[in-house]
């Protein structure tokens, strides 16, 4: 399924997105560092700005 992401925001390496899914709005925090497979959607932005403002890469 192809998403439509607005409101991207980028906390050092972790892109933060919204999108909307079957009606609902989600929020996706994913981390852009090379081998670093970090990805989880949450219900609300400031649970996906929490974690990209915590994410340690392991990387």
């Amino acid at each position: 399924m192809n998403r439509r992401f607005r409101n991207l925001r980028r906390i050092g390496p972790v892109n933060v997105a919204s999108y909307v899914e079957r009606g609902r709005n989600r929020h996706l925090a994913a981390c852009t560092a090379p081998r670093c497979d970090f990805s989880a959607e949450y219900d609300s932005r400031a649970a996906a700005e929490l974690t990209a403002r915590t994410h340690r890469c392991p990387a």
